[in-house]
């Protein structure tokens, strides 16, 4: 699992903890029933305070991302199919609007971009 911590960003660490091992699960490079690090092998390896990344894992558990058991470890929880296709419709909308707001910049009209979209969509990737 790699995550990646930007100090300069205006997101606190923890947050930006949460958001990667999210990505990680619904990407699927974290399946069900995987172990995550100790919370103190964790903190070593990105340089941050273990309350850091206690926080991180508390909210995860938390929010059902993931369980912890006493004295076994931390690990990913099952997703719920109807959870994971949220998340995933999430992530394109927010792609979306990164792409509408470049053809916006380059001057295209609605209807240019509907044209585009409409012929990826039935174009056989």
């Amino acid at each position: 699992m790699n995550i990646l911590i930007a100090s300069n960003s205006k997101e606190p660490l923890f947050q930006q903890i949460k958001e990667q091992i999210i990505l990680h699960i619904f990407s699927g490079e974290l399946k069900e029933g995987d172990a995550l690090p100790s919370m103190r092998v964790l903190a070593k390896d990105l340089k941050v305070s273990v309350i850091t990344t206690k926080r991180a894992y508390e909210d995860l558990e938390k929010e059902g991302y993931l369980i912890s058991a006493v004295g076994k470890g931390t690990f990913v929880a099952g997703q719920q199919p109807h959870v994971l296709k949220e998340w995933q419709v999430r992530e394109l909308e927010n792609e979306l609007e990164k792409i509408v707001l470049e053809g916006k910049r380059l001057g295209l009209t609605k209807a240019d971009l509907f044209e585009l979209i409409s012929i990826y969509f039935e174009e056989e990737l």
